[in-house]
């Protein structure tokens, strides 16, 4: 049970699973796209103790929820090559230091731009918010049809990750280290301004706040954007040669831009759990031995550019030469901040996103969204 296969090779993955396995077949159910409908009809599946689904393709973020709900068993290490998986993303499904997830991809926010029009325009690639706007006041104006910046901005799970790493790459955060919220700051008005502050002055174009994944994905490449925060599976996608992308050849990725420096990505990714209603738990366990192992990961990263898990897969020459953005990726993920690990993450997402939303509208200040969202996350999570 997964959100929809955007990458279109998840069916290639089952399909040698199905070929050396024909008594354990695999039937991949796709999900929305949309994070949040793909959690609700998971946990609604979940509360009915339903056997219709074996293995539920997590985002790194509900790992905590279904555990605690006991809808997700627990999962033996020792059947899995966790030593050989960033350490970071092991972490992601682990709960109270029990195993209940594996992590199959990773994923870190990167800044794709638009190689050509700043090479053409004197330009390197932005460390900063500052230097980012700078570049497009260069670029934009000599390029018609064009606007200077998008993220993930519709009012979803997309907009936690771009409202975190932008409180995140002005210094600040969104849950401390004693668990405890922390958005009603200077440093986290200061990141939240960043994305009021573009709207306003029409770098972040008012179509933008509709974006998913997909849509920036589609915009940038028909060549409708100088600068876009996406992950990284938008590489292949947008190189593709096919006809499908007027951009191929004409970008490049850097690291997420901050407010004094090189921002913080928010670490995403999807881990493969086993539902506790599941009559076949042992090929489940089997099924997410073969997707997570080596082989496969280097094949889905080969054919999808997604983030693998395997830690040596970033370090290989010949990967490394077809994607270059691996090296960049790997700090990105070692240096990203979690999202809040709690029980009631759903309601805490929609908070933010409530929150992050009203400002960058226009329907509320930075300072009272935050100041609301403060007394909100307080409250959830006691």
């Amino acid at each position: 049970m997964t959100g929809k296969d955007t990458s279109g090779n998840l069916q290639n993955q089952v399909d040698g699973w199905n070929s050396a396995h024909p008594n354990e077949k695999v039937t991949v159910i796709e999900l929305p796209e949309d994070a949040d409908a793909q959690r609700q009809q998971m946990v609604q599946n979940a509360t009915t103790k339903s056997d219709a689904y074996t293995v539920l393709n997590l985002d790194v973020i509900w790992t905590a929820e279904f555990a605690a709900n006991q809808w997700i068993v627990e999962l033996p290490e020792k059947d899995f090559p966790l030593d050989k998986l960033l350490p970071a993303t092991v972490e992601t499904g682990k709960y109270f230091k029990k195993l209940y997830a594996v992590p199959t991809t990773s994923d870190g926010g990167l800044l794709y731009y638009r190689k050509d029009l700043l090479d053409a325009a004197g330009v390197k690639p932005p460390t900063t918010w500052a230097e980012m706007y700078a570049a497009c006041d260069k670029v934009v104006p000599a390029t018609p049809g064009i606007s200077c910046y998008a993220g993930q901005f519709e009012k979803y799970e997309g907009l936690t990750v771009n409202f975190s790493e932008a409180v995140n790459s002005a210094g600040g955060d969104v849950v401390g280290e004693d668990g405890k919220p922390n958005v009603n700051t200077d440093k986290a008005k200061a990141g939240l301004d960043f994305l009021v502050n573009g709207v306003k002055d029409g770098r972040i174009a008012a179509k933008a706040r509709t974006f998913k994944e997909e849509e920036g994905r589609r915009a940038f490449q028909a060549g409708e954007l100088v600068f876009h925060r996406q992950w990284p599976y938008q590489y292949a996608k947008a190189n593709a040669t096919d006809g499908s992308s007027q951009v191929a050849g004409k970008f490049a990725v850097a690291p997420l831009p901050g407010m004094d420096g090189p921002g913080s990505s928010t670490l995403g990714g999807h881990n493969f759990a086993v539902s506790a209603f599941a009559k076949n738990k042992k090929t489940a366990v089997e099924f997410i031995k073969y997707m997570v192992d080596e082989k496969q990961q280097r094949a889905n990263l080969e054919k999808t550019s997604q983030a693998p898990t395997w830690a040596a897969l970033y370090d290989e020459p010949s990967l490394v030469e077809k994607f270059p953005y691996l090296t960049e990726l790997k700090k990105s993920i070692e240096k990203a901040k979690k999202r809040p690990a709690v029980v009631k993450y759903q309601e805490v997402s929609s908070a933010i996103q409530e929150a992050a939303y009203s400002a960058m509208s226009g329907q509320t200040t930075t300072a009272d969204a935050l100041s609301s969202l403060q007394t909100k996350l307080e409250s959830l999570t006691k």
